[in-house]
């Protein structure tokens, strides 16, 4: 979406990482969700006006009903009628409901009576959910302290700065029900919006759980004090085992997100290293 720094940005006369606030952010995503709505992206779901009259989707004449029977909420959709009143709860629940029913038109054929426009006849959920993404996601990366939509259809947050890579890069192992299932299970519940102090203190668990599987390879490539301090860390400050000898006094929220990269980190470097393949 953003093509490239501007006057002002390059001069130093606007700071290109400053931030967009909640009525900003709806007012860019609704120029979003009028170009996709136009280009038929919720057709398969939504329907269309058709200058014949209204043809349904595969939702039927009442999406609000739908709407409300998935989300627990009135007064959502038309989005055009509320957004405006929209918390950013119920924003960020109508986004996780429009990736999942964004679909790509195919095979179009243009309905000219009145310039009514394309109707579809095949679609791609697949695609269309890629596009949404694409279309979306430039959006809330600068709001707050940054959000994106991810491949399930989860708003979660963005890593810390220069940590990202971390949540990207391939996970070095044909392991799945052991390793990669488990460590990519962890991300998302330490990233998804509103995680609890508890869901993360649960993720870097699930993260200890998985470095004591690969325990036998970290003996091979640390020596015992560094193989120690891995896992003391999460029986001394109450990650994994309760005692009344377990530092507690200590601002959970900062270092349960140094813990969990830390740990996040040293599973990528050990399964660099010792190759686990399955």
């Amino acid at each position: 979406m953003i093509k490239r720094n501007y006057y002002s940005v390059r001069t130093g006369k606007i700071n290109p990482d400053s931030k967009i606030d909640f009525e900003v952010l709806k007012q860019l995503f609704l120029m979003s969700y009028k170009i996709l709505d136009r280009a038929g992206y919720f057709q398969k779901y939504f329907g269309i006006d058709c200058t014949d009259g209204f043809i349904e989707g595969q939702l039927g004449d009442q999406i609000d009903a739908y709407v409300f029977i998935n989300l627990r909420k009135h007064n959502l959709f038309p989005i055009y009628t509320y957004l405006n009143d929209y918390s950013e709860d119920d924003f960020f629940d109508v986004l996780e409901f429009l990736h999942d029913h964004s679909s790509k038109g195919l095979n179009a054929h243009y309905h000219n009576w009145n310039d009514c426009g394309n109707h579809y006849d095949e679609f791609n959920d697949f695609e269309g959910q890629k596009y949404f993404r694409e279309m979306i996601n430039p959006i809330l990366r600068e709001y707050k302290n940054g959000f994106e939509i991810s491949e399930n259809g989860e708003i979660l947050i963005l890593s810390d700065n220069g940590l990202s890579n971390l949540f990207e890069a391939d996970i070095p192992t044909n392991d799945k029900d052991n390793i990669s299932n488990k460590i990519n299970a962890s991300i998302t519940k330490f990233r998804r919006y509103k995680s609890t102090l508890d869901d993360r203190k649960e993720a870097i668990r699930e993260l200890a759980d998985v470095l004591e599987y690969v325990r036998p390879e970290i003996k091979k490539h640390l020596d015992k004090k560094d193989e120690n301090d891995i896992f003391n860390i999460a029986n001394n400050f109450g990650i994994r085992h309760h005692n009344v000898d377990q530092k507690t006094n200590y601002d959970k929220a900062i270092w349960y997100s140094w813990i969990f990269y830390y740990y996040l980190a040293t599973l990528h470097a050990v399964l660099r290293i010792s190759k686990i393949k399955s």
